[in-house]
């Protein structure tokens, strides 16, 4: 495993769309085991999503607290309800806003044993799922900012 270095915001590479993975394979499994400890190391993120670390495919990692999820290929099927929290990102450091984002998310996705499963997000971990999926799609989260706020040191 090893730490990669974190894409920040001016980078190209986060407004492009990622492919899809097509094959997991050991390249993918290390990406997977690189991304972990890479967003552990950061001391205070809770998901990270591959082109932050410069790879356009389709996986995120997640951890809100209760245990790691590793999203490869990842969609939301299902969404419901509205909330509004602020949200940071390792890639946008000292920028923090409120976002509006839904309440509960399912999202199907493969594990890294290549089997399709499904999770349900609620609270944090639906606006985690919907922050790391939009990474995928180009999106940075400040782009949907309803209002900047300050926050004390990250």
């Amino acid at each position: 495993m090893a730490i990669r270095n974190i894409v920040k915001k001016g980078d190209e590479i986060l407004n492009k769309r990622c492919k899809e993975v097509k094959e997991i394979n050991s390249r993918v499994l290390e990406l997977l085991d690189d991304m972990k400890e890479t967003m552990y190391e950061s001391g205070n993120g809770v998901g990270l999503a591959a082109p932050q670390v410069g790879i356009l495919k389709r996986i995120v990692i997640i951890d809100v607290g209760d245990g790691l999820m590793e999203l490869i290929n990842p969609v939301i099927i299902e969404s419901e309800g509205e909330q509004i929290e602020v949200e940071g990102c390792l890639s946008v450091p000292g920028v923090y806003g409120k976002v509006k984002r839904p309440q509960r998310v399912v999202v199907e996705y493969l594990n890294r044993d290549g089997e399709k499963v499904q999770a349900e997000g609620t609270e944090l971990k639906a606006i985690c799922i919907c922050h790391e999926l939009d990474h995928l799609d180009g999106v940075l989260f400040d782009e949907k900012v309803i209002e900047f706020v300050e926050c004390e040191s990250e």
